[in-house]
């Protein structure tokens, strides 16, 4: 395989393997374990074995449980080389990577954010205080400032000049457009 620059974190994408059931928690700490003894960090990025929390009712008493949200796999964030290919193929406990034959395929960005392993921050390449265009919606062809960014809800708070004022709008950041 072609030699890649060390730390790309950028280049890294996730993949799903596949292990014996119940061994999932096994499976990640073996894989951290010999990430760290081989100093492989800079292609071995993150493992992870997706849970969610269940409410179970037991003797009229509320539990929180952790769940598995994929039994049988763990997802991991990874640079594919011969080397990173081996370590994780080799643990004990996995039975292999999903896709066909042998290759793994990376999962997309929208199957990452869908599954819940990563959230995928949207990229925008706007400031406080840059000057957009709307692009869409109720404020088509309008122009103002940007007042404040809310990444966690994709939005921009944007000053619009109408009637003679300055007017304060959210809009979504695909609505927006640098100028």
């Amino acid at each position: 395989m072609t030699s890649i620059m060390p730390n790309n974190e950028e280049k890294a994408k996730w993949y799903v393997v596949h292990t014996y059931s119940g061994h999932e928690n096994k499976v990640k700490a073996t894989i951290e374990k010999t990430v760290k003894t081989r100093n492989m960090e800079d292609y071995i990025h993150d493992v992870v074995v997706p849970t969610e929390e269940v409410v179970e009712i037991k003797d009229g008493k509320k539990k929180i449980k952790s769940k598995k949200k994929f039994p049988g796999y763990v997802m991991v964030k990874m640079l594919i080389t011969d080397e990173s290919w081996y370590i994780v193929r080799n643990t004990k406990g996995v039975t292999g990577f999903v896709g066909p034959g042998s290759k793994p395929v990376p999962l997309s960005d929208e199957e990452v954010a869908a599954m819940g392993v990563e959230k995928i921050m949207p990229k925008i390449d706007v400031e406080v205080g840059d000057v957009v265009s709307v692009k869409n919606g109720p404020f088509e062809g309008f122009m103002g400032n940007i007042q404040e960014i809310n990444f966690e809800r994709h939005a921009v708070k944007v000053l619009i000049s109408m009637f003679g004022r300055e007017t304060p709008v959210e809009l979504g950041f695909d609505q927006i457009e640098k100028m």
